[in-house]
């Protein structure tokens, strides 16, 4: 076993994580923490992971679910699109491989959101095969430790930090060690205030010796992000509210949303679609939502009605969402605030 190897497996026997929930070598529950930890950390997935191994406890429960109860499972934890691809693989497990998860990392990267290192952590955590990974936290450690520099974004970049994730993975103790590596990335070699004098690594670490700890890994070139606005409509009846299944493509793919009135007034709409006036207008303040790749301006704008017309009932895609019960599906985060604040306010009846 290479120093590097050593030195981090005897830090992680001491200090390492052991008793994470899918710390089982069961590969669904990888499997599903995985996805889960993609762009999220730690301590925000371990509550979402408990409720939804509770509902969708193997492959072909999960496979055999709605789309509608898998977001709703998912609601919160962002990036829907990982719910989704998740849900597809699933059903490509039940169909095509018998409700097992593969073992041979080509079949595990054909899945739908599954790419080389998400695949390479699942096959060593949960079968123990020798794959290296390169997720978030070890790209930090590995770019610090031989200070690469650049984005790792940059296939040359990350090209240089696979072959350094290849040289370093042992071939014994392969699960631990890729724990032991997300574990470094994750408590110690953190990106904005490293703990370099416990690290076990801190010895030969490149960019600790050079006094730029903090420029490893590049950062992404940051470009402006644009501002982009829409008006929400909370409509209102009695203790319900009119939601609409937005399109799978696109953000908020397949949740369910408040209807956004850019290109018609809110006349228009309540005639077209509730068939009758609203009763009462009212303009809340404006709420802002980030995306990775721009900002969203929300206007949103409460109309009541006395009546639910006759333009529209219940179906696969509109439904009047009764406060009281459980949501239709998923719901994207802001939607989710719009309805607290509407919960509270005077705008519901008294239940």
């Amino acid at each position: 076993m290479n120093d590097f190897a050593e030195r981090l497996l005897a830090w992680y026997d001491e200090h390492g994580r052991k008793d994470l929930p899918w710390q089982n070598k069961d590969p669904y529950g990888v499997w599903v923490s995985e996805i889960m930890l993609q762009q999220t950390q730690v301590q925000t997935v371990i509550p979402y992971y408990a409720r939804f191994v509770k509902r969708f406890p193997d492959v072909t429960s999960l496979a055999d679910a709605s789309i509608d109860d898998v977001l709703h499972h998912w609601s919160g934890l962002g990036y829907y699109a990982r719910g989704r691809n998740l849900h597809k693989a699933a059903q490509i497990l039940r169909d095509e491989h018998g409700g097992k998860f593969p073992e041979t990392l080509d079949d595990v990267q054909k899945l739908p959101g599954i790419g080389r290192s998400t695949a390479s952590a699942v096959l060593s955590l949960a079968y123990g095969q020798r794959h290296a990974i390169l997720d978030g936290n070890a790209k930090r450690v590995l770019a610090r430790h031989a200070a690469i520099d650049g984005w790792p974004g940059k296939t040359s970049v990350a090209s240089q930090l696979w072959e350094l994730a290849e040289t370093y993975t042992p071939t014994s103790r392969v699960d631990d060690y890729t724990q032991a590596i997300m574990d470094l990335g994750a408590t110690l070699c953190t990106r904005t205030k490293p703990a370099c004098a416990q690290c076990p690594l801190h010895v030969d670490c490149v960019a600790r010796r050079q006094g730029n700890v903090l420029a490893h890994p590049g950062r992404k070139p940051k470009l402006d992000k644009p501002l982009k606005e829409t008006t929400m409509l909370i409509a209102v009846n009695e203790n319900s509210v009119y939601l609409e299944r937005r399109p799978a493509a696109g953000i908020w793919g397949g949740l369910w949303s408040l209807p956004e009135i850019d290109d018609v007034s809110v006349d228009s709409w309540c005639e077209r679609t509730v068939g009758t006036t609203a009763v009462k207008r009212e303009r809340w303040q404006t709420m802002r939502h980030s995306f990775s790749h721009y900002d969203l301006d929300i206007q949103p704008v409460v109309v009541q009605f006395t009546q639910q017309g006759n333009a529209v009932a219940d179906d696969d895609d509109a439904v009047w969402y009764c406060l009281d019960d459980t949501p239709p599906g998923g719901l994207a985060a802001p939607v989710q605030k719009l309805i607290e604040t509407l919960r509270k306010s005077d705008n519901v009846e008294n239940r």
